[in-house]
This record gives C-alpha cells, structure tokens and sequence, in this order.
C-alpha cells in the first residue's frame, strides 16, 4: 500500500451514475459513498439566483418542454434564464437525454420511475445544495468539499447578469472563502479565473480543458494552453487544470495498449494539478476493458484527482492501494 497522498476522488454531478444528474438526492449519495469532493455545475435563473445544472438549457434534464411549452427560445432550447427560481422548482428531473435521439443517454442507468410527470426528482439551488452539504458534513463527521464550475459567465454577461458576483456572494454565506475551506473552483473561461484570482486569491481555481468543437466560439485556445508554455501560463491564476480524458491519451500505441500524452507531466513541472474528467463505467475510451483499468492507468501517469460518475467504484480502488487523500500542490 502507497504511503503517498492518494487523489482525490470528485463526484461529476454526484452519483450520477445511479441517480439523474445534480439531484440533491444524488449528491448525498455519492456523499455516503465516500466521495472526496462533490460537483455543482452553475447557472442563473430568470431572477438571478444560482442553479445548479450542467447545461444553460432545461429540456434535456427536465420536463419544461411539456410544463411551459411556449417558453422555448427560437433555437428550440428552453433556458434556465428565462425561468424563475419558482418557475423551475415545478419541473421533473429525469435522467440525461440524447437531444438528437430524444433517448436516454445512458440507457442503463437509475431505475425506471415511469413518466417523465411521475419522477420525484427537482431542480435546487446552489444555497440548498450547500445548505444539503454541510449538514452532511457535521451529521456523519466525514467533511466533503464542493467543486463548483462557473458555466459560461460571458453568455450570462450577455444575458444581463453577472454569474462570478451571484454565485460568490452565496459561497460567502455559507463559509466557503475563508481560508481553508475545501472548495475548488473551475471554468473553461481563463478571463472569468483571472477575475476571482484577484478577488480571491485564497480559492483553488481549476482551468478547464475542453476542445474548440464544443462551442460555436472556443473561450480560449485549448491546443496552445496544454503546451508547457500554456501551462505556464495557466499557473499565474490557478492551481490546476481540468483536462478532458482524451486530452491524456494518445491513441494506440504497441500490441493493441493505448498510449498516453506528457500532459500530466508537463503540467506537474509548472506546479499545477491535474484532475481530469470523466471516467464512466458505461463509456470508456477505446483500449480499456474495465473502469480498473483505465483508473489504474490515469494513476500511472500521476493524476492528483478524477471526476467519475461512479464515485464508489473509484473509492473503493484506491481505499486498496492509497492510506489518505492529497490535494496539496503537484
């Protein structure tokens, strides 16, 4: 067994593997599985306050599209922003859907709870999540952190509202900018970091990687930020990055085993941690027959943490081989 400091292991939107995404039900789930660190993707509500989903619109989640069928926007998406907190608090929650298919993007996952109007699962906001958190935290004595993303801060500029000045003003009720606190926070948007760099120099800030298809304008340039000049760069204002898996692998290399990049390590020698995202059970990169696998290789080359959907398959691997968790610096 290691005697080093073992990663940290981070609930993507809590155990969504078993339950639908970002429900307070599946973050106290992944609470009691064990989880490091537990995620909030955040948006804003029509009245400003701070919701945590993954994407700025509802209709793949939830049931908007039947509950306020004239409220999509003419791109056929229906928005958060253009809903009220009370508005959003009547929608169904249900498991991810295809938008192009309209199935459910991981068939085999939650139970079967019937029609989308009969599920037990809401919407909350980022207070209640918190609020959820730590009670948690002092009812079992076992302390999970929050890891929240800012999702997309310039449209939400655009849209009239400030996301970073919303969402921070609720992290400061509940405790979590004091120095010390077990917060990490993360965006694709370098500019978004380097403001609450200078507000906040006491929070640990995560770069997110992603790739330029992903939006129609990329917030950075993601090829030259995984550059040993890019990483450099990067730790000016954060303490880490947040790299796609497939940013770490190379494709195949020799006998069939794939092969991997030098992010890891490059971004280790400019003094950043490395927690990428997302190992799922369901969905593993060609070349790794089992989740073991994969984790065991990404652990090879030295990641400090990983998102997975499946917090309780990741805890129980390193409880095996690691004597404590780490979040120091690389």
């Amino acid at each position: 067994m290691s005697t080093q400091a073992r990663p940290i292991v981070i609930a993507h939107r809590g155990a969504s593997g078993y339950l639908p995404e970002h429900t307070l039900e599946a973050k106290a789930l992944a609470h009691g599985m064990g989880a490091d660190y537990l995620e909030q993707d955040v948006v804003l509500s029509g009245d400003g306050i701070p919701l945590v989903l993954h994407d700025l619109y509802l209709e793949a989640v939830s049931d908007v599209a039947a509950r306020y069928p004239d409220r999509a926007r003419g791109d056929g998406h229906w928005y958060a922003i253009d809903l009220t907190c009370e508005e959003l608090s009547t929608l169904r929650v249900h498991e991810r859907l295809d938008l192009r298919t309209g199935r459910r993007a991981f068939p085999d996952r939650s139970p079967d709870l019937g029609p989308e109007g009969q599920s037990p699962f809401r919407l909350h906001s980022l207070d209640q999540e918190l609020t959820l958190i730590r009670g948690l935290n002092r009812s079992t004595g076992r302390e999970a952190g929050i890891y929240l993303e800012l999702k997309e801060p310039a449209w939400h500029e655009g849209q009239g509202q400030d996301l970073v000045a919303a969402v921070l003003g609720v992290l400061e009720h509940h405790g979590y900018l004091e120095a010390g606190q077990r917060i990490f926070l993360q965006c694709f948007e370098p500019g978004t970091l380097r403001r609450v760099h200078g507000l906040l120099p006491q929070v640990r800030l995560i770069q997110l990687i992603g790739e330029p298809d992903w939006w129609p304008r990329p917030p950075a340039d993601f090829a030259a930020m995984r550059t040993p000049a890019g990483l450099a760069e990067v730790s000016r204002y954060a303490a880490g990055i947040g790299p796609w898996i497939g940013h770490l692998l190379s494709g195949m290399a020799s006998e069939g085993r794939p092969g991997f990049t030098e992010l890891v390590a490059q971004a280790h020698q400019a003094g950043l941690l490395v927690h990428p995202y997302t190992l799922r059970r369901d969905s593993l990169p060609e070349g790794f027959a089992t989740f073991d696998a994969l984790l065991g290789s990404l652990l090879k080359l030295g990641v400090d943490g990983i998102f997975t959907d499946f917090p309780d398959l990741a805890v129980r691997y390193l409880a095996a081989r690691w004597t404590r968790p780490g979040e120091g610096s690389a």
